[in-house]
């Protein structure tokens, strides 16, 4: 059974990438864009606007996975900021503050930093694409080296 379980956990991993990405990008389009039930924010204003930036990009790049850490790491951070700048003072607990989306977004994103994007992502599209036309070359570079000399 765990020989299975662990078979498809790239799968599993892929799709929580996705659904994550999605529901990350869905918050930061509510704030930018009223859509979704959402209110819009101020363009410029610190640190909403900003914030919301963060969430659509990353989210969007996250949903995709493409440049899967890096967005997941400046997405984690900027989820670790809301939460400690502006839900934390309030009370001490997400439930009483009002922070449980921006405690589960960071620690959600923070695990993409560590394990990559999983299966579905561009970011593997990309890479095998890159490794097998870098083995072609490599393979036609090695048959010109052994190619007899001619006289």
């Amino acid at each position: 059974m765990t020989g299975r379980l662990d078979s498809a956990q790239p799968y599993a991993l892929g799709l929580f990438r996705i659904v994550i990405g999605l529901l990350f990008a869905c918050h930061g389009a509510a704030s930018l864009f009223g859509v979704l039930g959402g209110s819009t924010v101020d363009a410029g204003t610190w640190p909403s606007w900003y914030a919301a930036v963060i969430q659509l990009v990353g989210g969007i790049l996250v949903l995709l996975g493409l440049g899967t850490r890096a967005a997941a790491f400046l997405s984690s951070g900027s989820m670790a900021y809301a939460y400690f700048k502006v839900h934390q003072p309030e009370a001490l607990w997400p439930m009483e503050n009002g922070g449980e989306a921006a405690a589960i977004f960071c620690w959600a994103m923070l695990l993409f930093v560590f394990t990559g994007s999983g299966a579905f992502a561009l970011d593997r599209l990309f890479a095998s694409r890159s490794a097998s036309r870098q083995g072609k070359e490599d393979g036609a570079d090695e048959g010109a080296e052994r190619a007899p000399i001619a006289a």
